[in-house]
């Protein structure tokens, strides 16, 4: 009975949160890329944008496949449990994919020296 109103809470939570975090991220991401390309602001925009993109298409398919339920959800009781369970999934792989970005942006930090140790480049 309520499995429609369910996947329309679902689905406008998931998206309200994953718009936020990729622009949160993407605001405060881009002086670390800028710095990881060496001040070429042009590389470090667009490569911004494509994580952005990629980071919605990741959040959305996972959002929708999460989105289904073989139970019929008759209660309120039994919506609050299905919306905490999927959107507590859907944080915990926001958070995933944040630490792999940062990740990805500390390697583009650094870079080889002709001796092969790494050097870390400092803001400037």
């Amino acid at each position: 009975m309520l499995n429609a109103i369910n996947y329309l809470v679902y689905l406008a939570l998931s998206i309200f949160i994953t718009v936020f975090v990729a622009r949160t991220l993407s605001k405060n991401g881009l002086p670390f890329l800028i710095r990881g390309f060496k001040g070429n602001v042009d590389i470090a925009v667009s490569t911004n944008h494509l994580l952005v993109v990629g980071f919605y298409l990741l959040n959305m398919g996972f959002v929708l496949l999460r989105m289904r339920t073989g139970d019929l959800i008759n209660t309120f009781e039994q919506l609050i449990v299905y919306q905490a369970s999927n959107i507590g999934a859907v944080l915990v792989i926001l958070g995933l994919f944040h630490f792999f970005n940062m990740y990805v942006i500390h390697r583009l930090g650094r870079v080889e020296t002709e001796f092969g140790k790494t050097k870390v480049l400092k803001a400037e």
